[in-house]
């Protein structure tokens, strides 16, 4: 028995939305959906198929796109990266975690979750609490909390 090129062609379309199913994000879903439904058009209305595929091609593509974009996008929304303003790292306080020194960004404070390249006008031994006086390009200025 020979399997007709429509069936044929949803069968492979099926396998691809499996794949997309199983690994989210691997971008099957889209000539998965336009390989069942031209399976489809090609089973139910052959001459159809056969003298429309292109279209049939192009129009299930770009349906299937955006409708594939607009459900990853509900699924997962974009998120904007993490920043944190050096500004506001004025007057928090903070714990060293690597001893920090005069002219050395080589010293670490831990402030809340993060940890900064920090200096200061002094030796800052670890363990100490310190309040962060300013920021200066990618590290942070402290003092020693008295």
């Amino acid at each position: 028995m020979e399997l007709d090129v429509g069936w044929l062609m949803i069968i492979i379309g099926l396998g691809l939305l499996i794949v997309e199913a199983s690994q989210p994000g691997f971008f099957v879903a889209v000539p998965g959906t336009t390989l069942i439904v031209l399976g489809i058009v090609t089973i139910l209305i052959p001459d159809v198929a056969q003298n429309y595929a292109p279209a049939i091609i192009v129009i299930t593509a770009i349906v299937s796109s955006i409708i594939t974009i607009g459900f990853y996008r509900k699924l997962a929304p974009g998120q904007k990266p993490q920043t944190t303003s050096m500004d506001i790292l004025t007057g928090k306080e903070g714990v060293v975690v690597k001893t920090v020194h005069p002219d050395s960004i080589s010293g670490k404070i831990q402030i809340e979750n993060r940890i900064w390249s920090a200096t200061s006008d002094s030796v800052i031994e670890e363990g100490k609490k310190v309040i962060v006086i300013s920021s200066e390009g990618v590290h942070v200025k402290v003092k020693e909390e008295m």
